[in-house]
């Protein structure tokens, strides 16, 4: 079985653009923390959180891996997690 956790925090950030400069045309993006999680694996958990936040949010332009983790019990992994910063621009 999948579970998903979602936890949403927003705070204003500069996003790089191409070349690693900053936006420069006034637009402003925000990010919000996304927790996931998944009984098959951490690549798993990040598709989960991407695709739960892409229903909801515009305009991603990036996603930042802040940590894993791991549920266990009786001696195995029950489910693999993944703290992510969603970056989207704001309209």
């Amino acid at each position: 079985m999948t579970k998903t956790l979602i936890i949403f925090t927003l705070a204003n950030v500069r996003q790089p653009v191409k070349g690693g400069s900053y936006m420069a045309d006034g637009r402003v993006a925000r990010v919000t923390e996304v927790i996931a999680g998944s009984t098959k694996g951490f690549d798993d958990a990040v598709k989960i959180a991407f695709e739960r936040a892409n229903a909801t949010l515009r305009n991603i332009t990036g996603m930042k891996i802040m940590e894993f983790s791991v549920n266990c019990g009786d001696g195995k992994i029950n489910e693999y997690r993944v703290r992510l910063e969603v970056i989207f621009i704001l309209e």
